[in-house]
C-alpha cells in the first residue's frame, strides 16, 4: 500500500495494522480506487484517524458496514444512534466510555468526509455542532433523572419539574462547531426554591451538582480519551460565579453587572439543552441585553478596542500566524457582522441570527455591507475554516496556528489541493488581506482631528474661557453672535460637568465637541444650529451610545446640525426623543420618505420585533415607526426634495397605516381573551373607523390631532362573543375603540403617538364611543346639524373593515345629496362660522390666524362645503373626494363658482398651508406676520362676501 519508492511511514504501518485486523475478522476491504485514494488523503491529513482506526479497529469497520463514510446524515440519525447506544446504561462510568466511542465513531466520519472531498464546509461544520448537541441533550436526560432518583425533584415551574437548560455559546450556539472545539457552556434553571427530596436542598444546589455531573462526563480525559473540552468561564462572574444560576439572577446580572464582551458572546447563545418554553422564555429575558432598541454605535469602539487587545497580546507571544485570532483572521471577520448586528439588531430583527455566513448575506442583501465585499468576507471565511479544520484534524487538537516546520508546511498545503506551501500561502494572504482591508474600513477610528485641521473655532471647546481670540474665530467662522455662542457653550460645558457622565461619557464628549462646532459652523444659520444642537446633546450626554453615535458617523451630526438649524421642532422632537437620531444615519433614506406600501412593510418589520401579546412593546414600536417617518417627512419638506402640497399626504399615509395596526393588534387582543363577535367571519371585524377633519381630508399636518368616529355591524341586541369568557357584541366594540384610544394616547417612552379627538361622533362626548351604521345613519339623517354635515364632508374610511366601509359610503353619499334650501343653508354655515371665529381666531398684535383670521383657511373650507351641500343633489361627483383642492378641481368643472373663484381659491389655500406647515416646523403658532399673504387673504375675503353675504 506504499510507494515503493518511500520507505514506510507511521501511518502505513497504522493502515497495515488495521488490515490484518480486518483480515483476521475476515472483513472485505472496498477495491475502489477511489476510496484508496480518499484513504491516503485521510491518513495523510489526520494522525488522529490513522491512530483512532489503528487503536479501535472496530470503528472503521462499522463505518464501513453502515455505509457512513460515503453518505451525509440523515435528519435525527445522529440522535437515534446516540439513543441506541445508550439505552442499556445505568452509571456514569458506562455512560462516560459510550460517549466516548460514539464521538469517536462519529469524528472520525466526519473527519474522513472532509478530508477526502465528499462533504461541503456546512456539512462539516453542522455534523460537528450536532454531535455536540445530542451528546449533551442525552447525557443530561440520563443524569437528570439519576440525580432525581438519588436527591429528589426540583421545586415545579407552571405545573412542571424545573430542568436544567443548557446555553450553547461561540461556534457552538451558531452551529459553526470546528473539528477540535471546546465548548462554551452557560447552565441556568427557572426558578429558586427547595427540592422535594430526602434532605433539604435548594434548586440551585442540585443544579450546580447537575451541571458539574455533565461537565465530568465531557470533559473528563479516559483511557477512551474525552467527549469534548467544556469552557463554562462565559457564565456570569466567570470562575468565580456559581455553575448555575435562576433566571431572575441572570437577568438581574446582565441588567447591572455584565460587561462588553458579554454582548458579543451573547449574540450565538443558542439553548442546546432543556424544556422549549424555559429555552425561549430565557432568550426573551437575554434578548434586551444583546439588542439594544437604539443604533449602539458604541459596540464599535468597544470591538476596535478589543481587537486592538487581542492583536497586542498575539504580537506579545509571537502567534501573529494565528488564523483565528490573527490580522485578518477569523475573528475579524466575526468582528465585523457582531459589529452591525450589535449596532442595529435591535431596530431590525433580520439581523438577530447566529451564523456568521447568514449574518454576512443578510448584511448584503440590506446594503449594509457593500456585496462584493460580502461576497470576499464568505469566501475567505470558508477558506480560513475549512484550513482551521485541517489544523485540528491532524491530531484531534484546539489549534488555531499556522505550521512552522517544513513537513507540516506540505501536508496542510496537500489537504488544501495545493501543490505545496508557496501557492497556498498566497492564496492564504490573499483572503487575510482583503478581510483586514474590510475590518479596517468598518472599524476605522473617527478622524475629528484631521476633519478639524485648520479650523482654529475647533479648539475652542477644550480652551474654553482661555483664549481672548475666542470671539474672533466664531465671528470668522459665520456667528453672528460671538459672544452669546461663548456663552452658550459655557453653559453647556457646565451642565454637562455636573452630569454623572462617567470617564466613558467625558471621553466621548470631549472628542464629540470640537468636530461639533465645525459642523455648527457650517451650518446656514450658526447661531440658532448651535443653540439647537446643545439642546439636543444635553438631552442625550447621558447616553453615551449616542454621544458615540455622533462621534462614530459624523454624517449624523451634520444632518442634525442641518436639520436643527432649519427648524427648532426638529430638535426639540430629537431631543425629547433621541431615538430619532437613528433616523439621520442615511441621508438617501432621511430625505426620502415612504409611500403607503413600504411603510406597511416596515411596520410590520417593526412589529415582528416583539411578542403578539406583549401591547406595551408594541404601542413603543408604533410611536417609533411613527416619529421616523413623520421625521423624514419633515427632512425632505424643509429641504425642498418634497413639494409642500404632498407633505399632508405622506403625513395622512403614515398616521392611516399606523391606525391599521393599532386598530387590528387592538382586536386581536380582545378576541384573544372573549373571542369572536357573532356574525363576524374573519379576517373581517365588524368595525370601521372614520377619519374626520385634517385626516378625513387628507391634510394631516405635524403634530395634528385626529378626528375620529367609530362604527360597528348591525346586530341583535343580544349578540355575544364566541370565546370562553363571552361578552355583548356592543360591549367588544366599546372595549375595542377603549383600546384603541388607549393604544394612540396613553405616554410611554416615546411619548403619544396621535392625540385623538372623538368629539364630533354623534352627540358628542355626551354621545356613544362606538355607534351601529345603522344608528349613525339615522342620528344623521333626523337628528344631525348642519354643521356636522359639513364635517361628514370630509370623514371617509381610513381602518377597519372594509364591507362596512362600504356601507357606510352609502350613507355618506345619501345625506350629503339631499335636497336643501340654499338660502337656509347658506344662513346656517355662515352663523357657524361666525361663532368659530368668534371663540378661536388668535389673530391681532400684529399677527395673522392662518386658520381661524378672516381671509384664512376656515372661510375657504367653509366656502368648499357650502358649495358642496348646496349643489350635491344634482352633481353627485361632488360627494366623491374629501379634500378641498380636489372638490375645488370639480366644482371648477361643473361651473360653480363665479369666474376663476375657484381657482383663485385653490392658489390661497395651498398658499396658507404651505405657511401653515412652515409655522408649525419653525415652531411658532400657526399665526404669521399681519404682512405676509395679504392679497391672498383679501381675494378669500372678496369671494365670501360674494359667495356667503350676497
Amino acid at each position: 500500500m506504499t510507494d515503493e519508492n518511500q520507505p514506510p511511514t507511521a501511518a502505513d504501518h497504522r493502515w497495515q495494522s488495521w488490515l490484518d485486523w480486518a483480515q483476521q475478522q475476515g472483513l472485505s476491504v472496498p477495491r475502489d480506487p477511489e476510496w484508496e485514494k480518499a484513504r491516503r488523503q485521510v491518513w495523510d491529513g489526520s494522525d488522529y484517524v490513522a491512530t483512532a482506526c489503528a487503536c479501535a479497529p472496530e470503528t472503521l469497520a462499522e463505518l464501513l458496514r453502515d455505509g457512513l463514510l460515503q453518505r451525509p446524515l440523515a435528519d435525527g440519525e445522529l440522535a437515534r444512534d446516540l439513543a441506541d447506544g445508550l439505552a442499556e446504561i445505568r452509571d456514569e462510568g458506562a455512560l462516560m466510555a459510550a460517549l466516548r466511542r460514539f464521538r469517536r465513531r462519529h469524528q472520525v466520519r466526519i473527519i474522513w468526509r472532509d478530508l477526502a472531498g465528499w462533504a461541503p464546509l456546512e456539512e462539516t461544520l453542522s455534523d460537528l455542532t450536532e454531535l455536540a448537541d445530542r451528546c449533551i441533550d442525552q447525557a443530561l436526560g440520563l443524569l437528570h433523572d439519576w440525580q432525581v432518583a438519588e436527591l429528589g425533584t426540583p421545586s415545579r415551574v407552571r405545573g412542571r419539574p424545573q430542568r436544567l437548560l443548557v446555553l450553547g455559546m461561540g461556534k457552538l450556539g451558531g452551529r459553526e462547531l470546528n473539528l477540535s472545539s471546546d465548548i462554551d457552556l452557560v447552565f441556568a434553571f427557572p426558578k429558586a426554591g427547595q427540592v422535594e427530596g430526602p434532605r433539604p436542598m435548594t434548586n440551585e444546589q442540585f443544579f450546580i451538582r447537575l451541571a458539574q455531573r455533565l461537565v465530568r462526563v465531557l470533559d473528563t480525559q479516559t483511557s477512551d480519551g474525552f467527549v469534548f473540552r467544556v469552557d463554562a468561564r462565559l457564565r456570569p462572574f466567570g470562575d468565580a460565579g456559581p455553575l448555575a444560576m435562576s433566571f431572575a439572577a441572570l437577568e438581574d446580572y446582565f441588567q447591572s453587572q455584565a460587561r462588553e464582551w458579554e454582548r458579543y458572546a451573547m449574540i450565538k447563545a443558542r439553548v442546546v439543552a432543556g424544556h422549549a418554553q424555559d429555552g425561549a422564555r430565557l432568550m426573551g429575558l437575554l434578548r434586551p441585553f444583546v439588542y439594544r432598541r437604539y443604533l449602539d454605535f458604541g459596540v464599535i469602539e468597544s470591538l476596535r478596542n478589543l481587537k486592538q487587545m487581542i492583536a497586542k497580546e498575539l504580537r506579545r507571544k509571537g502567534m501573529t500566524d494565528n488564523i483565528k485570532l490573527g490580522p485578518g483572521g477569523i475573528r475579524e471577520i466575526e468582528f465585523i457582522g457582531q459589529a452591525f448586528q450589535l449596532v442595529r439588531g435591535g431596530r431590525d430583527p433580520d439581523l438577530q441570527v447566529r451564523p456568521i455566513r447568514q449574518v454576512l448575506e443578510r448584511l448584503a442583501a440590506k446594503g449594509l455591507l457593500p456585496p462584493p465585499a460580502a461576497e470576499e468576507l464568505d469566501a475567505a471565511y470558508c477558506f480560513l475554516r475549512r484550513v482551521e479544520n485541517r489544523l485540528q484534524a491532524w491530531r484531534d487538537k484546539q489549534t488555531h496556528v499556522l505550521p512552522t516546520d517544513a513537513n507540516a508546511r506540505a501536508r496542510l498545503a496537500r489537504t488544501m489541493d495545493f501543490p505545496d506551501w508557496s501557492a497556498f500561502d498566497a492564496v492564504l494572504a490573499n483572503h487575510r488581506q482583503r478581510v483586514q482591508a474590510e475590518f479596517d474600513r468598518v472599524f476605522e477610528a473617527p478622524r475629528g482631528e484631521v476633519a478639524t485641521e485648520g479650523m482654529p473655532i475647533a479648539g475652542i471647546w477644550h480652551g474654553l474661557g482661555d483664549g481672548h481670540r475666542d470671539p474672533e474665530e466664531l465671528a470668522r467662522a459665520g456667528f453672528a453672535d460671538p459672544h452669546q455662542a461663548l456663552e452658550r457653550l459655557a453653559q453647556f460645558r457646565d451642565a454637562t460637568d455636573r452630569m454623572a457622565l462617567g470617564e466613558r461619557g467625558r471621553e466621548r464628549l470631549a472628542q464629540l465637541m470640537p468636530l461639533a462646532l465645525r459642523v455648527v459652523a457650517e451650518a446656514e444659520h450658526p447661531d440658532q444650529a448651535l443653540e439647537r444642537v446643545l439642546t439636543v446633546l444635553a438631552a442625550v450626554a447621558r447616553r453615551t451610545a449616542y454621544l458615540a453615535m455622533l462621534v462614530e458617523r459624523p454624517v449624523v451630526l451634520a444632518q442634525l446640525a442641518r436639520l436643527a438649524g432649519m427648524s427648532p421642532w426638529i430638535a426639540e422632537q430629537i431631543a425629547r426623543y433621541p431615538l430619532l437620531l437613528d433616523e439621520l444615519i442615511d441621508p438617501a433614506r432621511l430625505y426620502t420618505p415612504l409611500h403607503r406600501g413600504d411603510l406597511e412593510e416596515e411596520v410590520d418589520i417593526f412589529l415582528r420585533r416583539v411578542a403578539d401579546e406583549d401591547l406595551e412593546q408594541q404601542m413603543e414600536y408604533l410611536r417609533q415607526f411613527a416619529q421616523g417617518n413623520i421625521l423624514r417627512v419633515a427632512a425632505a419638506d424643509l429641504t425642498e426634495v418634497i413639494p409642500l402640497m404632498v407633505v399632508s399626504d405622506y403625513l395622512t399615509e403614515i398616521a392611516e397605516v399606523t391606525l391599521t395596526r393599532v386598530v387590528r393588534l387592538a382586536y386581536d387582543h380582545l378576541c384573544e381573551r372573549h373571542g369572536h363577535p357573532a356574525g363576524v367571519t374573519a379576517p373581517d371585524m365588524g368595525f370601521l373607523v372614520l377619519g374626520y377633519g385634517k385626516l378625513g381630508g387628507i391634510e394631516l399636518g405635524y403634530g395634528s390631532d385626529l378626528d375620529l368616529v367609530f362604527l360597528h355591524a348591525p346586530g341583535t341586541a343580544t349578540a355575544m362573543t364566541d370565546g370562553e369568557r363571552q361578552i355583548a357584541n356592543e360591549q367588544f366594540f366599546a372595549r375595542l375603540g377603549q383600546r384603541i384610544i388607549h393604544m394612540l394616547t396613553t405616554r410611554t417612552a416615546s411619548g403619544v403617538l396621535y392625540e385623538v379627538d372623538m368629539r364630533l361622533r354623534p352627540d358628542g362626548n355626551k354621545g356613544l364611543l362606538v355607534r351601529s351604521l345603522p344608528s349613525f345613519a339615522d342620528y344623521q339623517e333626523s337628528q344631525a346639524w348642519t354643521w356636522e354635515h359639513q364635517a361628514l364632508m370630509r370623514a371617509r374610511p381610513v381602518a377597519g373593515d372594509p364591507a362596512l366601509a362600504t356601507a357606510f359610503a352609502e350613507v355618506r353619499t345619501a345625506i350629503l345629496r339631499r335636497e336643501r334650501d340654499p338660502q337656509q343653508l347658506r344662513d346656517q354655515v355662515r352663523t357657524m362660522r361666525a361663532k368659530m371665529r368668534g371663540s378661536l381666531d388668535k389673530s391681532g398684535d400684529g399677527r395673522f390666524d392662518l386658520k381661524q383670521g378672516a381671509g384664512g383657511i376656515a372661510d375657504i373650507e367653509f366656502m368648499v362645503q357650502y358649495s358642496v351641500l348646496r349643489w350635491a343633489a344634482h352633481h353627485p361627483e361632488l360627494t366623491h373626494w374629501t379634500d378641498n383642492v380636489r372638490l375645488l378641481e370639480t366644482l371648477a368643472e361643473l361651473d360653480l363658482l363665479p369666474g376663476t373663484a375657484a381657482a383663485d381659491l385653490t392658489a390661497a389655500y395651498k398658499a396658507l398651508r404651505a405657511a401653515y406647515h412652515r409655522s408649525s416646523l419653525q415652531g411658532e403658532p400657526t399665526t404669521i406676520a399681519e404682512e405676509r399673504l395679504v392679497d391672498e387673504r383679501a381675494r378669500v375675503r372678496t369671494l365670501w362676501a360674494e359667495l356667503m353675504e350676497a
